[in-house]
C-alpha cells in the first residue's frame, strides 16, 4: 500500500474552460500556487519518493522542475490526462450553456448516460486512469528497488474526482459533485490491486 499525494495543476491559460486533452500552459499564478503547495507540505516534513504527471504541461513542466529540484525519479503518463471533451473541448461552459443547455444538462447530472460530441465516454476514462494505477504498481514491481512509499501525482481535476468517487464508493455520475481545487493537494491511499482510498492529511 502506497501513500498517493495528488496535485492538481494551477491556474491555465484557458481556466474556466472545459480544455480537457488541450495542452494550454500554466499561468504564473498558476505555477505560484502549485509552488506554494509543495512547499507547506515540505515544511511539515512531508517528503515524497518519486514524482507521476500527466504529459500535458500544465502538469509536467511544474513535475519536471519540482523532480529536479528534490532529485525524484519521475513517472509520466499519458493515461493521467484529463478527460478528452470532444467538440467541447476549450470551450467555456458559459458558451455551452447558451448554445447547448439540455446537453450540458445532462452532462452534469448523468455523465455516465451522455458524452459530448467525439469525446472520451466517462467509462473509458475510468477505465483508463485505473489501468494507469495498475501499470504503475506493475512497473514499480517489476523495477523492485528502492519501493517508494509515498507518491506524488501532478495531475487534473477529472483525475483527482475519479479518484475520490472510487475512494468513497459512490456512483460514478456523482464524479463531478466533487472537489479538486486548483493547485491542492488531495490524499489517498492506493492498493497493490489498483484501488484507491482516502487517506487523512498527515
Amino acid at each position: 500500500m502506497l501513500r498517493l499525494d495528488v496535485l492538481r495543476h494551477g491556474e491555465t491559460a484557458l481556466s474556466h474552460t472545459l480544455r480537457g486533452s488541450t495542452d494550454d500552459a500554466l499561468t504564473s499564478k498558476g505555477w505560484k500556487t502549485m509552488q506554494q503547495t509543495v512547499n507547506t507540505a515540505l515544511d511539515h516534513g512531508l517528503q515524497w519518493d518519486m514524482i507521476l504527471s500527466s504529459p500535458l504541461q500544465r502538469c509536467l513542466n511544474f513535475a519536471q522542475d519540482f523532480s529536479g529540484e528534490q532529485q525524484l525519479p519521475l513517472y509520466i503518463d499519458a493515461q493521467f490526462q484529463e478527460m478528452h471533451f470532444g467538440t467541447w473541448e476549450a470551450a467555456s461552459t458559459q458558451t455551452l450553456y447558451v448554445e447547448y443547455p439540455e446537453d450540458l444538462a445532462k452532462f452534469w447530472t448523468t455523465p455516465t448516460q451522455f458524452t459530448p460530441p467525439q469525446a472520451e465516454a466517462l467509462f473509458d476514462f475510468q477505465q483508463r486512469v485505473v489501468q494507469g494505477l495498475k501499470d504503475f504498481i506493475q512497473y514499480l514491481q517489476v523495477k523492485n528497488t528502492n519501493q517508494p512509499k509515498r507518491i506524488l501525482l501532478v495531475t487534473h481535476g477529472g483525475v483527482i474526482k475519479l479518484l475520490k468517487v472510487m475512494a468513497q464508493q459512490q456512483p460514478l455520475d456523482d464524479i463531478l459533485k466533487m472537489s479538486a481545487d486548483l493547485g491542492q493537494l488531495s490524499s489517498f491511499q492506493l492498493h497493490l490491486d489498483g484501488s484507491v482510498t482516502m487517506q487523512e492529511k498527515q
